[in-house]
C-alpha cells in the first residue's frame, strides 16, 4: 500500500472514531484490512473478432454484521486501492444505517463508453463468470455504481441464474423493475440525502430557501437538484465532466435534464435562459448555502477547500472531501454531512430490494419512500446527537456511531480479554 493511498486516508477516520470510544484493540485490527480482495482478468470477444482483457476486482471488506454489500463500477481509473477503500466505506455506511450487511465493492478497469452494447453485455456477464464463487444472496450482493446501471445488473443477475440453474434475484440489487428491482431505487441516493437535509434543516440553521450548487450532474446529482428545486430551493450552479453553468436567479431544471437526456453537457445550455458558462473547477467556490459534491473521490481538497462559501456540504459522492480539506472546512465552520450517512439512501433501498426478492412480496413506491425517510431521519438524528454530545464533526460522529455497532458485533465473537481472563 502506498504512503498516500486512498485507503490510508480512509483509515484516518477509523482512528479518529476509535479515540472517542472504549473498544478492544481486536476491533481495530480487524477493520484495518480487507477480509479478501480478488483480482482477475476478464477476457471477452470484441465485435471486430479480436479478444481483449480487462482488469477486474471484487473486495469483501468485512462481513461481521452480515453478507457484504457494494456496487460494481466500470471506470478506466479504477484500482485495487480504490475498490478496497470503497468497500471500507460501505462497511461503515451499512453500520451507520443499521443494515444487516458488511461492506463490499467491485470494479472493472474500462471506459464503457468505448464499448458497443454487445461488448458491454459480454463484459458484464464475464464479470459474473469470474466472481460467481464470491458473490451470492447470503455472501456478497453487488449493485450498480459509476457507469453501471439497471440493465447491466439485469445481465449479471441473469448470468448468475444460468450458472446456478435457478432464479436468484436477491444476488444483485439495482435491477430493472421487471426483473425484480425495487420501486424507488433510481433516486434513492439523492432522496436519502434530501430527507436528511430537510430533517436537520432547523438544527443546521438553514433558511426556507437555499441556494444550491451541485458538482457532478450524473444520476445522484440530477435527482438531488430536481428534488431540491421541487422543494422551493434555488439551484444556482451545476457541473459535469465537460463544464459548468451558473445563474444567480436559478438554473432552469428542465433545460439541464433535457441536455443530459440527449447526451449533452450541462455547459451546452450556456447562453439560454440566463445560464452562464463557468469552469467546472470553480464550482466549489460558488456563493451558495448548500454544496453537493456528487461526482468522484477527492473533489474537495487542500487546494480548493478554503474557497468553499457554502455553510453546508452534502456528500452524495463517496469520499469527495480529503482529510486535509475536512480540517479546513471545520476551521471555516462549514458543516459536512458525510458520505457514509448522506448517500446511504442507495444502499438502504438496495436492502429493501434484497428483502423483497427474498420474500417474494413487493412494496409500493410510497412505502419505499416512507421506509427510507424513517431510517434516514432516525440515523441522521442519532449522528447529530453524537456530534453534539462529543463536540465532534458530523463525519467523526457518523464513524463513532458506526464503529460502536461494528465493535459490538466483533467483540461478540470474543476478544483478547475474554480468552485470557
Amino acid at each position: 500500500m502506498s504512503e498516500d493511498s486512498l485507503l490510508d486516508h480512509a483509515l484516518v477516520r477509523l482512528d479518529q472514531a476509535a479515540s472517542h470510544l472504549s473498544i478492544d484493540p481486536d476491533v481495530i485490527e480487524k477493520l484495518k484490512y480487507a477480509r479478501e480482495t480478488t483480482k482477475v482478468r476478464l477476457m471477452i470477444r470484441m465485435d471486430d473478432g479480436s479478444r481483449k482483457s480487462f482488469l477486474a476486482w471484487r473486495c469483501r471488506y468485512d462481513d461481521t454484521r452480515g453478507p457484504t454489500k457494494g456496487g460494481i463500477r466500470f471506470h478506466p481509473a479504477s484500482t485495487a486501492d480504490e475498490v478496497e477503500t470503497l468497500a471500507f466505506w460501505m462497511t461503515f455506511k451499512c453500520a451507520v444505517m443499521n443494515l444487516p450487511y458488511g461492506g463490499g465493492k467491485g470494479a472493472v478497469q474500462v471506459d464503457p463508453r468505448t464499448l458497443s452494447k454487445a461488448e458491454l453485455e459480454r463484459l458484464s456477464r464475464a464479470y459474473i463468470q469470474a466472481f460467481a464463487r464470491i458473490i451470492g444472496p447470503d455472501r456478497d450482493i453487488p449493485a450498480p455504481d459509476v457507469y453501471t446501471n439497471s440493465m447491466i445488473m439485469g445481465w449479471m443477475a441473469d448470468e448468475y441464474a444460468q450458472m446456478v440453474g435457478q432464479a436468484e434475484p436477491a444476488v444483485i440489487t439495482g435491477k430493472p423493475i421487471a426483473l425484480g428491482g425495487s420501486l424507488g431505487r433510481g433516486d434513492a441516493t439523492a432522496r436519502g440525502g434530501f430527507y436528511l437535509v430537510r430533517h436537520l434543516a432547523e438544527n443546521l440553521g438553514l433558511g426556507q430557501t437555499m441556494r444550491v450548487a451541485v458538482q457532478g450532474f450524473g444520476n445522484a446529482g440530477q435527482h438531488i437538484a430536481r428534488l431540491l428545486a421541487g422543494d422551493g430551493h434555488k439551484v444556482v450552479a451545476v457541473s459535469d465532466s465537460e463544464g459548468a453553468v451558473y445563474s444567480e436567479a436559478g438554473l432552469h431544471m428542465d433545460m439541464l435534464l433535457d441536455a443530459k437526456a440527449e447526451g449533452r453537457s450541462v455547459a451546452s445550455t450556456a447562453g439560454q435562459g440566463g445560464h452562464e458558462c463557468m469552469p467546472a473547477a470553480d464550482l466549489t467556490g460558488v456563493d451558495c448555502d448548500l454544496l453537493v459534491p456528487a461526482a468522484l473521490e477527492n473533489m474537495i481538497h487542500v487546494g480548493n477547500a478554503a474557497s468553499v462559501k457554502a455553510t453546508l456540504v452534502l456528500e452524495l459522492a463517496n469520499g469527495p472531501v480529503t482529510p486535509e480539506a475536512d480540517a479546513i472546512l471545520a476551521q471555516n465552520n462549514v458543516i459536512v454531512l458525510p458520505d457514509i450517512l448522506a448517500n446511504a439512501g442507495g444502499v438502504t433501498v438496495s436492502y429493501f430490494e434484497w428483502v423483497q426478492n427474498r420474500q417474494g412480496y413487493y412494496w409500493t413506491e410510497e412505502e419505499i419512500h416512507d421506509k427510507l425517510r424513517v431510517i434516514m431521519e432516525r440515523e441522521g438524528r442519532a449522528v447529530w446527537d453524537v456530534a453534539r454530545a462529543k463536540d465532534v464533526t458530523m463525519r467523526t460522529a457518523a464513524y463513532v456511531h458506526a464503529l460502536g455497532r461494528l465493535a459490538e458485533a466483533i467483540e461478540a465473537h470474543g476478544t483478547q480479554n475474554f480468552f485470557t481472563s
